[in-house]
Formats: C-alpha cells, structure tokens, sequence
C-alpha cells in the first residue's frame, strides 16, 4: 500500500515546527522509522508531516545538571557511540538491540519514545530510569515524568499541538548496576519479552528496579528490592552470578505473574511470556546487582 495524500512542511526553527502541529491533523516527522510503516499501511492518515529534521536545537545531545540531555532529532546510533552518553549505562545496553544498525542510522531515540510501541526497548529504559520528557507547544514547554507519560499501546501524555523536544536521562550514580535483555524470534524483531533493570547499593542494602516490555500496552514498572535482598540472605552477600541467578528464580515467577497482563498473540502466549520474563528477571537483576557492588568499591577507592 501508499500512504494517503498529506501536505509536507520542513520548518527551520522549534516555533515555527510548534505552529504547523497547531493546525488539525497534523503529524511530526523525525527518523520515521515508525511513522512512515504506520503511513505506508495507511494506519494513520496525517494531513501534514512536519518535518523537524532542519531544527538545529533539536539535534543537540550534551550532559549538564546532572542528566544526559538527548534532542528531538538525535538519531538512536549518535546515542549508541557519543562519549557523553556513557554516562547513562543502561541506554548503552538496550540500544543494540533496537531494530538493525541501518534502523538505529536514522531513527530517533525521542521518536521510539513518542511512538511507544509495547514491545520497544527505549521507553522501558526511560522508565526504569524515570527520565524525564520535556514537550513544547506555541503555549509553552512542560516537564513530564516517564511515570507519567505511557498511557497505553503507543498512546501517550503528549498532545496533537504538542512536540517531545527532549527526554532528559539521569546519569549514573556510584553504585549503581544496571541490566537489560530480552527475547525475540530473531535479532532486530519486536520483543516477545524484554526487562531493564537498575540496582543501587545503599547502607540499608540493595534497592533495584525493573521495567518491562513486551508483555503489557507498556513498560510496566516495578520495585524488587524485597526479592533481591531475600535472594541475598540466601546466598551471602557476594554471591556469584549463577548463584544469585537460581536464588532470585525463587522469586521471578511472581514477579513475572504479576507484571505479565497480556492477553497472548500469535507470535507468543501469556505462559510463555511469563517463563521468558522470569529467566530475564532473574539473570538480569543479578548481573546488575554484582555491577552495582563493583561499582561501590571503584567509587570507595578512587
């Protein structure tokens, strides 16, 4: 199939961009490796692409108070290999996996999370880390916490006059560990199902978070600080990694019941996601535990 007819503007400036969304039906165009599938198979019928790509602030990724600062238009492989953005682990672990390299080449890291698909890694990780989306209008800019900005299958707090300028990643502490993985039929496929995972050692002990995809109408997030100590009281406090594994699969499989609510499709059901949420639970929370403890003893000695 075609896409339908639509009027095509390409401002060079974030007001102008702002004026042409102000006008019904209209439609931000950015990497469009999500919008122009949805347009081809004439899922949705815009009545104008704004093209964002000629707007040089929104091409701007830089580390300052404390935030990696990732702009509307910065392609996903900028992110991938940029040197500021290793200061935000976790979204170097999920980027591989996102579609293929050509994919990663011209989409955007803003444009995954504005789509929200179910099954896409990078609202997961802006979850896990509740990043926070910065989104403009001609009436003025507001702050949005990930918490709060997925509302269901790619569905989100932004509205049609509105434009996801930035998202605004929190860099990594000392001590802190993270984890990411998932399962797909082949490398570059949606996600059957996929976890983040951040874990940050404290005085008091461990107190780790997940995020899931794949598995719901989006990233479910949930604390597992309880789970994780209970495994640690069983294996010692420096466990090794298969040990932790088979301790915390005591408690993946409650984990994975409670965060599973989909209904099953043709690629996989609601079992079997749950089996693969409990294996990535359980790897995943461990490696990330044993990161966030190596981490601690590098900050303590330097």
């Amino acid at each position: 199939m075609k896409p339908a007819p639509f009027a095509y503007v390409r401002p060079g400036t974030t007001e102008d961009a702002l004026a042409e969304l102000g006008r019904d039906g209209a439609k931000v165009l950015a990497g469009g490796q999500s919008l122009v599938p949805v347009l081809a198979m004439r899922l949705g019928r815009p009545s104008t692409l704004v093209d964002i790509n000629a707007v040089p602030e929104l091409n701007q990724l830089s580390r300052s108070n404390g935030n990696l600062r990732v702009g509307a238009t910065v392609r996903q492989r900028q992110v991938q290999y940029d040197d500021a953005a290793a200061a935000v682990p976790l979204l170097r672990l999920a980027l591989p996996w996102v579609g293929h390299r050509e994919i990663r080449s011209r989409g955007t890291v803003c444009g995954s999370i504005a789509h929200a698909d179910p099954s896409a890694e990078l609202p997961a990780v802006a979850s896990c880390l509740d990043a926070t989306m910065v989104v403009a209008s001609t009436g003025g800019a507001r702050e949005i916490p990930a918490s709060e900005f997925f509302t269901g299958a790619m569905s989100t707090a932004v509205l049609p006059e509105e434009l996801l300028t930035e998202v605004r990643f929190p860099v990594a502490e000392d001590g802190e560990g993270f984890g990411f993985g998932e399962f797909a039929r082949r490398h570059g496929d949606f996600a059957l199902a996929g976890v983040a995972v951040r874990v940050r050692t404290t005085a008091a002990g461990p107190d780790a978070q997940i995020s899931c995809f794949g598995i719901s109408d989006h990233p479910v997030t949930r604390d597992v600080s309880q789970q994780l100590r209970a495994a640690l009281d069983a294996t010692g406090a420096e466990p090794d990694e298969a040990g932790l594994r088979r301790a915390l699969g005591d408690h993946a499989a409650g984990i994975a019941d409670d965060v599973v609510d989909t209904g099953g499709d043709a690629h996989a059901s609601a079992a079997y996601r749950r089996q693969l949420m409990a294996g990535l639970v359980s790897r995943q929370v461990a490696r990330a535990y044993l990161k966030s403890v190596r981490s601690t003893r590098e900050g303590e000695s330097s």
